[in-house]
């Protein structure tokens, strides 16, 4: 029997509210300590419990992070899944269950191989508390795994003391547990499985850590003194992360606050609250997610419109209306790049790491106060709520906040006549100030209606035309502002490319792999930004076809390219998914595929009938 090692998906089949989460997690945990490469994915429903939930962990040498399909090793304790787990798994694989009740006879397949292990009963007869009966029958499947797996016994022991640090009770109670599961394996079967685990040390200087904490921190390391939100799944632990981080970081000798976290009654008056703030000279921000953006519009419209800076973190899911709440998509695109009536442009940022969530948190303070206009973050649930390894994040602690263009009272007092939406350099930026700078000059409100380039309201059709052509010119600027898009180009360099963003890079680069072992190279470009850069444009033009990675229905990257590149539409091809689930490099390599034998099919039967 072929042994791979460190190479193969395991899935954990729950239920909701019955503990399993810890337990998965500390199996996860324990591969990525033994220096592996592993992607967790908690795949969990909208309801506080009762429901089935998932917990997909992949492992690889090579290091790709990203969702491959076919299951390896099924571990299967939910009856009410366990039909649907059953067929999940791939020929020749293992299907693990708790035998403590006889397995449905319908449940058989010829092709795989189960394992029975009588969990439930084992932990009934070890232990007395009803309540620990539940949580602990979770630490013998693990405890299975790392005798089936050769798992590390050494590190998984030292997690289950970090956890339960100071409570030795809980302690043994889990040593016990895991003891049981390893025991039971040992007596009861004779066969190996067809992978394992071997320490590695794959992950120097790598964390792993959530995307929702990341932006956390970064928003602290980004001069972030307020945050106002309403609660919504998957952002609020953006919120939670925040306020734990400025608990430790924003405290004056004494105990005193430097920072405020305000509970909204909902996402339209939490944007106002941000708005207000940073008029004020804060740097405040929000976390939300589709449903949100939505009801942020009309504020949204009028900070682009008023040149206010606002800071939004947007963890997308599946939607439309309340969709799937807790399912990811990146299918907030438009509405966020477009919120708002009118003729209206936001910066969007998109981040494919825990990393870029941090650095581009702190970034987008930075942005949103030199382009004096709302930033969104857009990451999504798959980012946010999931663990990913991820590089270790790094600061400058000489690093200064760019604020912009912001007078000081003396250049007020020379400069004569203020005028706040004038364009002196030509870059569509105007200057703005801090309310009480100077007792009678530029501290001031502006409206949402038209105005001149002095801030008087107006309905002149031309002011309010050179006030819209300087916004599109302070939209140019951003364009140079921005991160650009990273372009990598194939071993053998062609006329096909792939273009992706966010979580889709992980699968993304691993199809590019894929598709080489097929003999088809592909160029590729990572989207890091909107507005795109003129490399995006050059890329596009360079390539016959590009194909256009993304996570939603409705192809709304392929449209937003479509409408600022002014591109042939015909070079741009979809390849897209959207079950909430992330997309997988299966997904893509055979999405590819099957459009270049549609192509190649319809050449073969033009060039018929020509002849």
């Amino acid at each position: 029997m072929t042994n791979r090692i460190n190479d193969f998906i395991v899935r954990f089949a729950n239920v909701n509210g019955t503990g399993s989460a810890s337990a998965n997690y500390l199996f996860a945990k324990t591969i990525f300590r033994m220096g592996i490469p592993v992607t967790p994915k908690n795949i969990f429903p909208s309801n506080i419990q009762g429901l089935p939930t998932w917990y997909e962990v992949r492992v690889s040498e090579k290091g790709y992070l990203g969702r491959r399909e076919g299951i390896d090793l099924m571990i299967s304790v939910n009856p009410q899944s366990m039909a649907k787990d059953v067929q999940s798994v791939k020929a020749g694989g293992y299907f693990i269950y708790d035998s403590t009740k006889k397995l449905n006879l319908d449940y058989y397949r010829e092709d795989i191989h189960y394992l029975g292990i009588p969990m439930m009963e084992m932990s009934n007869q070890a232990f007395e508390d009803p309540r620990k009966r539940q949580l602990l029958k979770n630490i013998i499947y693990v405890g299975a795994l790392v005798r089936l797996l050769e798992m590390d016994e050494t590190t998984i022991r030292g997690l289950i003391e970090e956890q339960f640090e100071g409570k030795k009770a809980l302690i043994d109670a889990n040593f016990k547990a895991l003891r049981l599961g390893m025991d039971y394996v040992e007596s009861h079967f004779e066969f190996p499985l067809n992978f394992k685990l071997a320490k590695r040390d794959l992950l120097k200087n790598k964390i792993l850590v959530d995307g929702n904490t990341a932006c956390g921190l970064g928003a602290v390391y980004g001069g972030a003194t307020v945050m106002a939100w309403y609660p919504i799944t998957p952002s609020t632990s953006v919120a939670e992360a925040f306020e734990r981080f400025c608990k430790e970081y924003r405290k004056e000798e004494g105990g005193k606050n430097r920072f405020a976290i305000i509970q909204a009654e909902d996402e339209l008056a939490a944007m106002g609250m941000v708005i207000g703030a940073n008029w004020n000279g804060s740097r405040a921000f929000t976390a939300t997610s589709g449903p949100g953006i939505s009801l942020m519009s009309e504020f949204l419209g009028l900070a682009y419109f008023a040149e206010i800076p606002a800071v939004l973190i947007d963890v997308q899911r599946a939607g439309p209306s309340t969709g799937m709440p807790t399912r990811t998509q990146q299918s907030d695109l438009i509405s966020a790049a477009f919120a708002s009536h009118g003729d209206t442009k936001h910066v969007l940022l998109f981040p494919e790491s825990p990393k870029e969530c941090f650095e581009m948190t702190a970034e987008s303070f930075d942005l949103a106060e030199q382009l004096q206009t709302p930033v969104i973050l857009m990451t999504d649930l798959d980012l946010g709520m999931n663990d990913h390894v991820s590089e270790a994040f790094e600061w400058e602690n000489k690093r200064e906040f760019k604020r912009g263009k912001v007078l000081t009272a003396k250049e007020l007092e020379d400069i004569g006549r203020y005028g706040r939406y004038l364009d002196p350099d030509g870059d569509g930026i105007p200057y703005r100030t801090y309310p009480g700078t100077h007792p009678t000059k530029g501290a001031f409100f502006t409206r949402g209606t038209s105005k001149d380039e002095y801030a008087a309201y107006t309905e002149d059709g031309a002011a309010y035309k050179r006030n819209m052509d300087r916004l599109i010119r302070k939209w140019d600027t951003a364009k140079k502002m921005v991160p650009p898009a990273e372009v990598t180009y194939s071993s053998d360099p062609g006329n096909l490319g792939i273009l992706y963003f966010g979580t889709s890079t992980y699968s993304s680069e691993e199809a590019r792999d894929l598709l080489a072992e097929n003999e088809i190279y592909v160029d590729s470009i990572r989207i890091k930004a909107f507005p795109f850069g003129k490399e995006v444009a050059d890329f596009v033009d360079s390539h016959r076809i590009v194909f256009i990675i993304e996570q939603n229905r409705d192809a709304q990257m392929r449209k937003m390219m479509m409408m600022e590149l002014d591109c042939n539409p015909k070079r741009l091809v979809s390849v897209l998914n959207y079950d909430g689930m992330p997309i997988t490099a299966d997904a893509i390599k055979n999405q590819i595929i099957q459009y270049l034998n549609l192509e190649n099919n319809a050449n073969h039967e033009l060039s018929k009938t020509v002849v």
